[in-house]
């Protein structure tokens, strides 16, 4: 069992590799289609294993070369001239999720870290993606920058489910804080690791964006679909009224004390930049994305941002 290889977490501040495997029993609450990746197929092409994974497009008159075994008989006995037909070839869809591990996500104030939460939805996303018949892989950016490539079935989600935990562990406990990968960089890693991607979902708090990334994301919208989770935390995504708040840090608890509109609207405005930045990049190009909050169910923002097909409301 792949539990029995890793130490559980807490499920606030560490990831807890009971509930990732558990949110498999998540899945049939939502509706994501299957994603199927097509591609073109001449008639020019002989080819011996056609049939199956093999959908039938259109026919078209006989051309010199094209494989006997394709003909059209039907259309041919009615026009009285050889018809041959044409397939498109059904290829395994893949999901790539690109997972935002730099020191700022390991942050909380309500519920769980975002870090925590981070894993959560990429855990669920893989589990969905299996479900749907894809192919799922981990691209880790920030203090972790793995790789886990992809892979289809169970065996798939519970390695992705495995990297999340040991990921969480290393980070926590071993790479300094200062480590920052830029997006930019971790999306050129994208476009080099996934060249047969379908979907690609980007989970991140939004400070590791830079304008650099613009061209990347274009590259990559060009060839797969792309989706974006935000995720905050309370304090970052709204003005708190007055009062004292518990803030779980790296280095402990602590208190923040909020008094006076200045001060509250000066923490939401420096809490907030990252988001900001992230949404500033992601707007122009129509790319979809949702808010993650470190208290929600991520299911619903997953189910919106993998079904996004153009256009927000």
């Amino acid at each position: 069992m792949v539990a029995a290889q890793h130490r559980d977490g807490d499920g606030r501040t560490t990831v807890t590799l009971k509930e990732l495997l558990g949110l498999r029993n998540e899945v049939g609450k939502s509706h994501l289609p299957r994603v199927v990746s097509r591609q073109s197929r001449s008639g020019q092409q002989s080819s011996r294993s056609f049939g199956r994974g093999m959908d039938y497009a259109e026919s078209r008159a006989y051309q010199a070369g094209d494989d006997v075994r394709r003909l059209d008989w039907r259309l041919t006995a009615r026009s009285g001239r050889l018809h041959t037909k044409l397939f498109q070839e059904e290829r395994e869809a893949q999901l790539l999720i690109v997972l935002d591990t730099h020191a700022s996500m390991q942050f909380g104030t309500r519920q769980r870290y975002k870090s925590v939460q981070a894993a959560r939805a990429a855990a669920l996303a893989a589990w969905h993606g299996v479900a749907c018949g894809e192919r799922v892989g981990l691209l880790g950016f920030g203090r972790s920058q793995h790789f886990v490539r992809p892979r289809g079935g169970v065996r798939g989600a519970t390695a992705i489910c495995g990297a999340l935990v040991d990921w969480d562990q290393t980070v926590t406990a071993a790479q300094p804080d200062n480590v920052v990968q830029p997006l930019s960089q971790a999306l050129g890693r994208a476009l080099r690791e996934g060249r047969s991607i379908s979907r690609i979902l980007l989970i991140s708090d939004g400070w590791s964006s830079d304008e650099a990334a613009r061209g990347p994301l274009l590259h990559l919208a060009q060839r797969s679909r792309i989706g974006v989770l935000l995720v905050s935390d309370p304090i970052e995504s709204a003005i708190l009224p007055e009062g004292r708040y518990p803030l779980q840090t790296a280095a402990g608890r602590v208190e923040l004390n909020l008094a006076g509109d200045r001060a509250r609207h000066e923490l939401q405005h420096q809490l907030g930049q990252g988001r900001q930045r992230l949404m500033r990049l992601l707007q122009p190009l129509g790319l979809a994305y949702e808010s993650l909050d470190t208290q929600d169910d991520p299911s619903a923002a997953l189910e919106r941002v993998l079904t996004w097909r153009g256009g927000r409301s």
